[in-house]
């Protein structure tokens, strides 16, 4: 009984002992990696890259003229290409480096410093996390298709040496620092309470509004309304929509960052979405022109896609249909009356679709968000749909302005080093050659 007392008064002794780390582990579990939640994040940076190739790539090579098919391949490639290296390099750290500004993510993690197998990366979950390694390929895929977007601008008549300077200082002082006050939490928009599931101001906004500038400083293209400058290609046009509808799902069901039940919300909402907008736009085009065509399917194909991104993960089926609806007229009409009536050559609609398909999906979310139309809620401070509108219109105009603003600067300054515009005799003769030496086709 005596040793039966001691042995009792040890283990009573080891147990207040522990009590501490008891409750501390209780308080704080081990963060947990799941396995699903891995390979669902590989597996979306591989759909977003097949989204830029092939995907993106020829979208825009079908809708240029042959002689420029091969120059619209090359120029998505390489700035994919340079992108990936420039995330690496500094990018990942001036957009979630760690830093408290709310403007960039610092100086943390250049060159990936601190960064290793067993480095993690938080979920919207507590408690689960990600390998750091595939939340950077992840994001990195998105930094690599956001200006490339932009080419469909500038197409025919820019100087290759000219996009990828642009490019190297545009998202250095554009994207970067967007997607760091969006989706870092010190960063100024997110702290709004603005919503942006998947990068609707981020991307689409961001590269639409820098397209428009390109135009603008550009001027259109030599012969524009008098030779015919339709599609080459329709068959690769829509070949490659249909790749950028498969990819977008790793876009946006992705940008969920865990394999769970949201994700499965923007999964259907990126088929609701888009599927009403190829309607809205096929109906609205045989209403003004008497005919629905290919191109204007493939434009409401991209619509709906633009306008869900920002939605995808708080909005409700029926409410994906909606803005799918309304988005396909709105670009329509700006892709036609509009770019008539000021004359700038936005030569594949970058601004039409991206720029405006973004501005009414990153405004609808606010609207498509409350929970009496099916939402999951609002997050902005006051909890109303005015105060998510707020949040959202406000982000939006810190996009416009930011990318508007800075780059029409870096253009005069790509111009200044490099110009900006090939010769006339180049446009002409077409850029494959001139640019590229090499032809996309062979008679």
């Amino acid at each position: 009984m005596r040793n039966l007392s001691k042995i009792m008064g040890l283990a009573s002794a080891l147990t207040v002992a522990a009590l501490p780390a008891l409750a501390q582990d209780a308080a704080a579990p081990a963060a947990v990696i799941d396995k699903g939640d891995v390979a669902w994040m590989m597996t979306s940076s591989l759909l977003v890259l097949f989204m830029i190739v092939p995907g993106l790539a020829l979208f825009y090579g079908g809708l240029v003229r042959s002689k420029n098919m091969l120059s619209v391949l090359m120029q998505c490639t390489l700035i994919a290409a340079v992108v990936m290296i420039i995330w690496v390099f500094w990018g990942y750290s001036f957009a979630f480096g760690g830093g408290t500004s709310p403007f960039w993510g610092g100086l943390g993690k250049l060159f990936l410093a601190g960064v290793t197998m067993d480095s993690t990366a938080a979920t919207f979950t507590d408690g689960v996390v990600l390998p750091e390694y595939v939340f950077i390929a992840f994001q990195m895929t998105f930094a690599a298709i956001t200006p490339a977007l932009i080419v469909g601008a500038f197409a025919e008549r820019a100087k290759f040496s000219a996009i990828m300077l642009f490019v190297i200082l545009w998202v250095t002082f554009i994207y970067f620092p967007i997607a760091h006050m969006v989706w870092d939490g010190a960063g100024l928009i997110f702290n709004w309470g603005a919503i942006d599931f998947a990068g609707g101001t981020v991307v689409h906004i961001n590269a639409g509004i820098a397209g428009l500038v390109w135009a603008i400083v550009l001027g259109p293209r030599i012969g524009l309304g008098k030779e015919n400058m339709a599609p080459h290609s329709m068959t690769l046009t829509m070949a490659g929509a249909a790749m950028l509808w498969v990819g977008w799902f790793g876009f946006n069901a992705g940008s969920n960052l865990e394999a769970t039940a949201n994700a499965t919300l923007a999964m259907l909402n990126t088929f609701l979405a888009t599927a009403a907008a190829i309607v809205a736009w096929s109906a609205v085009e045989a209403l003004a022109r008497g005919k629905a065509s290919g191109l204007g399917a493939a434009s409401g194909m991209v619509a709906g896609l633009v306008a869900i991104t920002p939605a995808c993960g708080t909005t409700g089926p029926v409410g994906a249909i909606v803005l799918g609806l309304v988005v396909s007229p709105i670009c329509f009409f700006f892709v036609t009356t509009v770019k008539a009536k000021f004359k700038y050559d936005d030569s594949l609609d970058v601004f039409g679709v991206h720029g405006v398909g973004g501005i009414v999906g990153a405004i609808g979310t606010g609207i498509l968000c409350a929970p009496a139309l099916g939402g999951t809620g609002f997050v902005a401070d006051g909890g109303t749909m005015a105060a998510q509108l707020a949040a959202q219109i406000k982000g939006v105009l810190v996009t416009i302005l930011w990318s508007g603003i800075g780059s029409l600067v870096l253009i005069y300054i790509t111009k200044a080093i490099t110009g900006i515009r090939v010769s006339g005799d180049e446009e002409r003769e077409g850029l494959d050659l001139t640019a590229h030496g090499e032809s996309a086709y062979h008679s």
